[in-house]
């Protein structure tokens, strides 16, 4: 599981046998508590990252659990998605480290056990959505997106992969576009993202949610105005093919947004990028130019340090389209 450095270690966390925080909500004794009933040694885990969530964050992620509480879910519940999701890492992680390279290598290895597995999905889903608050790493990416978001630009939004639909959620209450298309493979993602941003965008904006293969989907040349992709590259066979049509639909000047990540073991992980200089490289290839970078080294090392131990880097992007 990749983490990131704690930058403050001010204010208890609500783990079980902790002094909680100020302002803690009340799902979060009881979530923590299930966590470490199945996973005690994640207390440290849990204690160091709660410690830096913002009143903000937390006030947003107790809107989701809210959300997932209000469809009937159990805070029980949602403390084995995100146990599968730790869980799920960890035996990724150590087969990585053993063997060299991820488990499988080719979409239909794993789509019939994840994408199109709606019992499964949804515990993935509902489990990753909780790290992008509870995982240092995570929420960085997700800070890093938030800041590096336009906020005053109008035009087309096209975010592949939305699966859980936070950030896309983020992007309709943060942003100025006017239309808004989710494309994913997996139905359930979309079913959940729908259900998440809801039916309908205030001010007359338009949302619509689709279940396609972005490589197969026919999209006009230069017709988003936005593009985010967050956490997809990893997941797919040909990233430069991936790449290469991104920056063919975007328009010129478009908000170009990526994450993916360096060395990090998960089931459905199926293209290993061994290092940053090679993310970066294959943007340059493929007609896109960094300008600017957020990058997590594993928690407690260096980039360097995480490349010779093979431990897992994330990384996000917003590119340029070079013509």
């Amino acid at each position: 599981m990749a983490d990131a450095t704690p930058t403050s270690s001010a204010g208890a966390p609500a783990a079980a046998g902790a002094r909680p925080m100020h302002g803690t909500p009340e799902f979060l004794p009881a979530f923590v508590a299930c966590v470490l009933a199945v996973k005690p040694l994640h207390r440290n885990f849990l204690e160091r990252a709660l410690a830096q969530i913002t009143p903000e964050e937390m006030g947003e992620l107790t809107a989701y659990v809210d959300h997932c509480r209000s469809r009937g879910l159990s805070i029980e519940y949602l403390a084995q998605c995100y146990v599968t999701i730790v869980t799920d890492m960890v035996r990724e992680q150590m087969h990585l480290q053993k063997h060299g390279h991820y488990r499988h290598s080719t979409f239909a290895a794993v789509a019939d056990d994840v994408y199109f597995d709606p019992h499964y999905m949804s515990r993935y889903m509902y489990g990753l959505a909780l790290t992008s608050y509870l995982w240092p790493n995570h929420r960085a990416l997700f800070r890093f997106f938030k800041e590096t978001l336009p906020a005053d630009r109008s035009g087309s939004y096209l975010e592949i992969g939305p699966g859980h639909g936070y950030f896309l959620k983020t992007a309709i209450a943060r942003s100025a576009y006017d239309r808004f298309l989710g494309v994913d493979v997996s139905q359930t993602s979309i079913e959940l993202t729908r259900d998440l941003v809801g039916a309908s965008l205030p001010d007359g904006r338009e949302l619509r949610l689709e279940c396609a293969d972005f490589l197969a989907a026919d999209f006009a040349h230069g017709s988003f105005d936005a593009i985010v992709a967050g956490e997809v590259l990893e997941h797919v066979e040909r990233p430069a093919a991936f790449l290469r049509k991104m920056r063919n639909v975007a328009a010129p000047g478009s908000f170009v947004f990526l994450t993916t990540c360096i060395n990090a073991g998960a089931l459905d992980h199926i293209h290993l990028f061994r290092n940053p200089d090679e993310v970066e490289e294959l943007f340059t290839s493929c007609g896109f130019r960094v300008t600017r970078a957020c990058i997590c080294p594993y928690e407690g090392r260096t980039v360097a340090e995480c490349l010779e131990e093979v431990l897992a880097i994330n990384v996000a992007y917003v590119l340029e389209k070079v013509d």
